[in-house]
């Protein structure tokens, strides 16, 4: 057994060693700033340049429709907070089981006067279309054309790993004049993304969930789309986002994007082997669970356990040096069932006891065995 088996990928993945290569150069010699005129800057200059052209073919936007961000939640605010006119009144439609990003973001501009509408999902975690159409036909003939409207809904559950049909939702966005927003933290670099044929308007990302660094991400807008300047400073991100480029996290990024992209169909596959060793596993120990969501994200799998507390897992598999999660990172201090879980109507006795396992590309068939034997050990034995 490892020193530890890390199965916590959905919070976080390990640094990719060519993105960290690609950092070193921009950190330790060719640190110019990206901005300045002289030719110390060339070579970070014509590196984000590149950047963004590499990460705008993984997605198949252009490079003018990427704007760098610090992450996921920076990216997320920013669409939600800054889209449409300030002069037409603004609808934002987003689901019950979105990341809280993009929740307290639409609580925060619920508070100022926008109008936040929130869409129901099935037990699978799916966004209704028809509930999606009734409720912008509703807005349209209250409003008629007089008002912006931004429908905000995640490609990939972070927690149960579901995974939206948005290309559905995004065409009804656009019947009726809305524009879609995805949070695809989950995920970009994992499952084949094309904004253009999804009809994806904006996107948010965060490369420390593809094996980039921390503290890096983008906003894809699409032109023509509406939105506020983020930062007033400079003229960096075409003046929507000011402030100096972190250049080598961007090029890191774009690093572990491009690697990860070229090889998803490859790492689906193992994961999707992983992901049935375990499943099947857990079935074969008699163990009683139920597995949460629908066409999840490969690697990802929430189990809720029944008649247990998985907080008290958590910990006892941590003794084991085994890294699970119970759901959200962001919401790691929380010990009640998310509202991701209750959303879904999962029943009490199963509810508490839920743990997300995502596996990852360094995970092996023999970390999924020592899981399934530890888990069956905890829970039958309870040692």
């Amino acid at each position: 057994m490892k020193d530890y088996i890390y199965v916590d990928n959905a919070a976080t993945t390990k640094l990719d060693a060519d993105a960290f290569e690609a950092m070193k150069t921009f950190l330790l010699d060719e640190y110019g700033n990206a901005s300045q005129p002289y030719s110390f800057a060339k070579n970070a200059k014509m590196a984000l340049k590149q950047a963004r052209i590499s990460i705008a073919e993984c997605i198949n936007a252009e490079p003018e429709e990427i704007f760098f961000t610090s992450g996921g939640t920076e990216s997320d605010n920013w669409a939600i907070k800054e889209f449409g006119s300030i002069k037409n009144e603004r609808y934002i439609l987003t689901s019950e089981i979105e990341h809280h990003a993009v929740l307290n973001a639409c609580n925060k501009v619920a508070g100022e006067g926008r109008h936040v509408l929130l869409l129901h999902v099935d037990s699978k975690g799916i966004v209704s279309g028809q509930e999606l159409r009734d409720k912008l036909k509703d807005i349209r003939r209250k409003n008629k054309n007089e008002c912006d409207i931004l429908v905000s809904i995640m490609l990939a559950n972070n927690e149960i790993g579901s995974i939206e049909p948005i290309s559905e939702l995004a065409c009804i966005a656009h019947d009726f004049g809305a524009i879609l927003h995805t949070d695809a933290v989950q995920a970009v670099g994992h499952i084949p993304i094309d904004v253009k044929k999804m009809g994806i308007d904006m996107l948010s990302a965060s490369a420390h969930k593809f094996n980039g660094p921390k503290g890096i991400g983008f906003l894809y807008k699409k032109k023509g789309v509406c939105i506020s300047a983020h930062n007033d400073g400079g003229s960096q991100e075409l003046g929507l986002r000011a402030g100096t480029e972190n250049v080598a996290y961007i090029v890191a990024m774009a690093t572990a994007l491009k690697k990860n992209c070229d090889h998803i169909e490859d790492n689906c596959i193992k994961l999707k082997k992983l992901e049935s060793i375990f499943v099947s596993g857990l079935e074969n120990a008699g163990i009683d669970f139920i597995r949460n969501g629908i066409n999840q994200l490969p690697g990802n799998v929430s189990i809720s356990f029944a008649d247990y507390s998985g907080e008290m897992l958590l910990h006892r598999l941590d003794l084991k040096h085994i890294c699970v999660s119970t759901g959200s990172a962001c919401d790691g201090e929380r010990t009640q069932v998310s509202h991701v879980i209750k959303a879904i109507g999962v029943p009490a006795k199963y509810a508490q006891g839920t743990i997300r396992f995502s596996f990852g590309h360094n995970n092996t068939e023999e970390d999924v065995c020592s899981i399934v034997e530890a888990i069956w050990k905890i829970i039958d034995e309870k040692v």
